[in-house]
């Protein structure tokens, strides 16, 4: 082999080289995107934080017919049984969509039911049969209620969780006073079912000062429950008012139709109302419901 022979062979070289990175380069910058990254999949965290936020006090609202909410509260029924999928074309029918998955944050499997009608959104814990309710009637008014509901939802197995469907300023949308409402419905349900509800609610700073929490049954008695709840609170640290023990301003939700109903039958009613300083600060707002879930739950 000649020299010149010789040397031409690294030059080849490098030329094909070359041309295999051209080729490299023109697959990825070419006319095909790369792969997108994988993106991480909604969760239930921001499904009901997205639902809250949309509620707007403008928005228009037409109420469920009575048999409406009666299809509702028979469709919710069959959640959490056999019968699942005929809940699902039932709940369809009537403007829902459910999604079953499970929690990233307690790894327990829940039911996601929610309203394109404003009729609400509703969890339901698919681990343990329903054993205590937790309401959130005025999400996006009262603001970060959501937030704490779902935490209250979490820290409760067997919790069913009720989100209002509406803004508490829309025209005959503020489902804690009035009784037409697919929430009212649910929650009344309950209430003869004997399961206990604990209803979140929020108050300015300066509706009661040197207040975090007031703590009421609503138009019920005060029993042992609510007390030990009360007490809870107390000892976590939170400055709480005791509707039964001294006048806490117009917070104690004696008026608030659910709790009506649960006083009807008998059933255990708590009213919460937290202050806004409470709402901003997740450690305080852990620690009532830390407080609420070991007064509710054995």
């Amino acid at each position: 082999m000649t020299l010149r022979a010789r040397q031409w062979i690294p030059v080849v070289t490098v030329t094909v080289a070359l041309l295999a990175g051209v080729a490299v380069l023109v697959g990825i910058s070419g006319d095909d995107p790369p792969p997108a990254a994988a993106e991480r999949p909604p969760n239930l965290d921001d499904m009901l934080t997205d639902f809250a936020a949309r509620l707007q006090p403008n928005a228009s609202y037409q109420p469920p017919t009575a048999d409406e909410r009666k299809d509702v509260v028979a469709a919710l029924r069959l959640v959490q049984g056999p019968d699942r999928d005929r809940a699902a074309d039932s709940l369809r029918s009537l403007g829902f969509t459910m999604t079953v998955d499970t929690d990233a944050v307690t790894g327990r499997q829940y039911a996601l039911v929610v309203s394109q009608r404003a009729w609400g959104a509703y969890v339901v814990d698919l681990s343990k049969p329903t054993r205590v309710a937790v309401e959130v009637p005025h999400p996006n008014s009262d603001l970060g209620t959501e937030r704490i509901g779902l935490a209250m939802f979490r820290a409760m197995p067997g919790s069913t969780l009720l989100v209002a469907g509406t803004h508490r300023r829309v025209e005959r949308g503020d489902v804690a006073h009035r009784t037409d409402s697919a929430f009212h419905a649910v929650a009344a349900d309950l209430a003869e079912r004997d399961v206990p509800q604990v209803q979140v609610h929020g108050f300015h700073d300066d509706s009661l000062p040197d207040t975090d929490v007031v703590i009421s049954p609503g138009a019920g008695k005060p029993g042992s429950a609510i007390r030990r709840v009360a007490d809870a609170i107390g000892d976590a640290g939170l400055v709480t008012c005791r509707s039964w023990d001294r006048d806490c301003g117009k917070l104690e939700g004696t008026r608030n139709e659910q709790g009506k109903v649960a006083a009807e039958h008998g059933a255990v009613f708590v009213h919460v109302e937290t202050s806004r300083s409470v709402r901003d600060a997740e450690q305080q707002w852990t620690k009532l419901v830390q407080a609420i879930a070991s007064g509710l739950i054995d």
